[in-house]
């Protein structure tokens, strides 16, 4: 992942920063608790595609 797009890159509903999980190939919000897939080296930033992170995963 571009380290110049994960400055600019930010959670589409809240507007908040995410965090680059390397290992899952996922932005995550902390806020929001969703995480955003990367495939092929593209962020997909859809709601409905992201991933809700339940209340006892660690972020």
């Amino acid at each position: 992942m571009d380290p110049k797009l994960l400055d600019i890159l930010v959670c589409p509903l809240c507007k908040g920063p995410l965090l680059y999980k390397r290992v899952e190939n996922e932005l995550i919000c902390k806020a929001d608790r969703l995480a955003f897939q990367i495939k092929d080296g593209i962020p997909v930033m859809m709601e409905d595609e992201a991933r809700k992170l339940p209340p006892d995963e660690e972020v």
